[in-house]
């Protein structure tokens, strides 16, 4: 099979190669592909893709090409995972906000809504190409803000499927705290893209012992810490929300740290430069540690099983169980059908399907369907464009919801991505 990677010339790329060389029973590529229009920095990963390959004794084939359109040709899978504007429009990103007193962050808030109008456009363009070269290969995006991406992708047709590292970060972690294989561990995960909340963690499968109410009682503290809440919050919601649920549960103290530390930006920059220098010796031949550094753990274990559900034989097995983000389709009733949500799915070729969940508290319902009338906004904005559509997606945004601040925040952001929104 072929596989190809829009983005593919990112420092994180060699996290995703090396899941793909272990794991090449689950997925056997033939031919991986990675398309990047950052010439110096493809021929550098993709030098070190070989060798991790080698060394791993993958027979799969690695290419790398800036043409976008002969990178796709063929494919069975094509893997989205671009920052349009690079290091330094995050850095914008994290940074802008603040003067406002809100979070600056890269995918929630006022700064992943830049992020959207950023990207939409241009992986719409991309999802276009890959239909005219091959209209039954599947997209897998990884590009944030996934969810509101993966919504343009499925409103214009396409044959997508998005991805995010939260669910199987947890899965990991609380498969140790229990000490459990990461496989007995099912997740009762519901929300959004970033705005999740596990609601189970059970034993086996989905209608396996829920040992949520232990995990709590014997980890709470470590669960907290991860979190960076307080462990009386876990107590009290009797679940464990995702980290991003801080920047709502405790945005006023964030916004305080966040103005007086580094960016995440710049220490993400700052570290490529390291792990550039680190790829160009021809004597590495696998993913260094700094890498973990980096953020996305376990994304390519996540990948790996994702495509290879989507692109598996079809035979009389069931289906894959995996968190995505997909259509909503009544899974949540209180929520417009093609809403995009994250949640547990069965996966096989003709795509996921969600598993029924528990219905959700008011508590965390009413935030949900708040940020989806939020993302219709941005989408919109993201799609057409305009000055009013931006101001009314950030006045519809949870975090932001007065008509001064998102004035102020409409300002700023246009101010600092005209070169990137061929309207503004």
């Amino acid at each position: 099979m072929k596989l190809a990677v829009v983005g593919g010339g990112s420092t994180y790329t060699p996290e995703l190669i090396d899941g793909f060389a272990r794991l090449r029973d689950t997925l056997p590529v033939g031919e991986l592909v990675l398309i990047d229009p950052a010439t110096e920095r493809l021929e550098l990963i993709g030098a070190l893709a070989r060798r991790i390959f080698a060394r791993q004794g993958h027979p799969g084939r690695v290419t790398t090409t800036t043409d976008l359109g002969a990178g796709v040709e063929g494919a069975d899978a094509v893997l989205l995972q671009l920052r349009i504007g690079g290091q330094a429009a995050r850095l914008q990103d994290e940074t802008w906000p603040l003067e406002c007193g809100c979070v600056g962050q890269e995918t929630t808030g006022a700064g992943g809504l830049a992020k959207a109008l950023r990207t939409v456009p241009v992986v719409l363009d991309i999802a276009e190409q890959v239909r005219r070269a091959n209209p039954d290969a599947w997209i897998i995006d990884f590009t944030n803000p996934v969810g509101i991406v993966t919504r343009a992708l499925l409103q214009a047709g396409h044959k997508a499927v998005g991805l995010c590292n939260v669910a199987i970060g947890f899965q990991r972690k609380f498969a140790a705290l229990l000490d459990l294989a990461p496989a007995d561990i099912h997740l009762d995960h519901v929300g959004l893209n970033h705005l999740t909340w596990e609601l189970g963690v059970r034993k086996g499968g989905p209608d396996g012992e829920d040992l949520l109410p232990r995990l709590l009682a014997e980890h709470g503290e470590a669960v907290a810490a991860d979190l960076r809440l307080p462990r009386a919050v876990l107590d009290r919601l009797g679940v464990v929300p995702s980290y991003y649920l801080r920047y709502f549960y405790a945005h006023d103290a964030v916004v305080r740290e966040l103005g007086h530390k580094p960016s995440r930006a710049a220490e993400v920059a700052a570290m490529e430069q390291e792990l550039l220098a680190l790829y160009a010796d021809p004597a590495l031949d696998e993913k260094p540690q700094l890498l973990a550094k980096r953020g996305g753990a376990f994304y390519s274990e996540a990948a790996v099983d994702l495509a290879a559900a989507l692109l598996g034989d079809g035979g009389p097995g069931p289906a894959a169980l995996q968190v995505v983000n997909t259509r909503n389709d009544g899974t949540l009733p209180f929520l417009p059908d093609d809403a995009v949500i994250e949640v547990q799915a069965r996966v096989d070729r003709s795509g996921p399907v969600p598993l029924a969940v528990p219905r959700l508290d008011p508590l965390y319902d009413g935030l949900v369907a708040h940020v989806t009338a939020y993302e219709d906004l941005a989408l919109d904005a993201a799609v057409r464009g305009g000055r009013e559509r931006v101001f009314k997606a950030l006045l519809a945004h949870p975090l932001v919801g007065q008509f001064d601040l998102a004035e102020g925040l409409t300002d700023r952001l246009l101010a600092h991505n005209k070169e990137h929104l061929a309207w503004a």
